[in-house]
């Protein structure tokens, strides 16, 4: 499915994905979320690639999450909550399961769904103008367990809590130092160094950066997690809290969640 707010292009050895809807920080529609998927499973089988690259377009954002205006329209009933869990899922993983490595080029506001994309990239580059946060309890939304499971491998569970249960909003300095970002350059450098650092991988043997990048991840094994546990994760959109928050996003008023 291609989709013209989800480009690819080519550098040589390295596939160049922009999120490219600038207008809205890239936020990221279920057409959005599919069309992405297919473009790096495509970019997984070829074999003449090196390194993908992840980025968005224009200077304000990587990638500002998923487009909750959207939400009225592509959720709500189980039917659609069934596609819109399985493709926006499908999305994540398809970077973790990409068979080469990805860098993510994460200038200005990588947030929500855009800081997931982010943490499931194997290299993010950021600058002092980043901000990374994943602001889930303003909207009573639960995060997979395999979309945690990065974030707490990047930077454990005291800063993970920070971003989910308080809420914090980092700086790209502050990312640096915690973690989430691989390398901080100056904001006008960004996408430079990230495409610089993907010819870097490029240059060595493919083979063994595909072999050390699915190794590093078997080595973590299989989540123990059951289907209970799984269902328990998708349960949110059935919350009044969630109807509530989201109603009040599209009003654009402060939500009154009620713990129901």
């Amino acid at each position: 499915m291609s989709h013209p707010l989800i480009k690819l292009e080519r550098d040589g050895p390295i596939a160049i994905l922009t999120i490219d809807r600038p207008a809205k920080r890239n936020a990221m529609d279920l057409p959005m979320w599919i069309a992405l998927a297919e473009a790096v499973e495509g970019c997984s089988a070829d074999d003449e690639l090196r390194c993908v690259v992840l980025r968005g377009a224009g200077e304000e954002a990587f990638c500002a999450g998923a487009d909750i205006a959207a939400f009225q329209t592509e959720r709500g009933t189980p039917e659609r909550e069934a596609v819109y869990a399985a493709e926006i899922g499908r999305s994540f993983q398809s970077l973790r399961k990409c068979r080469h490595p990805v860098v993510a080029a994460c200038r200005g506001w990588t947030m929500g769904g855009g800081a997931g994309l982010a943490t499931l990239a194997d290299f993010r580059v950021g600058g002092p103008s980043t901000r990374m946060g994943i602001p889930a309890r303003n909207l009573n939304i639960f995060y997979a367990y395999d979309e945690l499971d990065p974030i707490l491998q990047s930077v454990g569970y005291a800063v993970a809590m920070e971003m989910l249960v308080e809420g914090r909003v980092f700086t790209g300095q502050e990312a640096y130092e915690k973690g989430l970002l691989s390398r901080l350059v100056a904001d006008e450098a960004v996408q430079d160094e990230a495409l610089a650092m993907a010819h870097r991988i490029s240059q060595g043997a493919p083979l063994a950066n595909r072999f050390h990048k699915r190794a590093l991840q078997e080595l973590r094994g299989a989540l123990p997690i059951t289907e209970v546990q799984y269902e328990a994760s998708r349960s949110f959109p059935y919350t009044e809290d969630f109807r509530e928050a989201t109603r009040a996003f599209v009003e654009k008023r402060k939500p009154v969640f009620r713990g129901r």
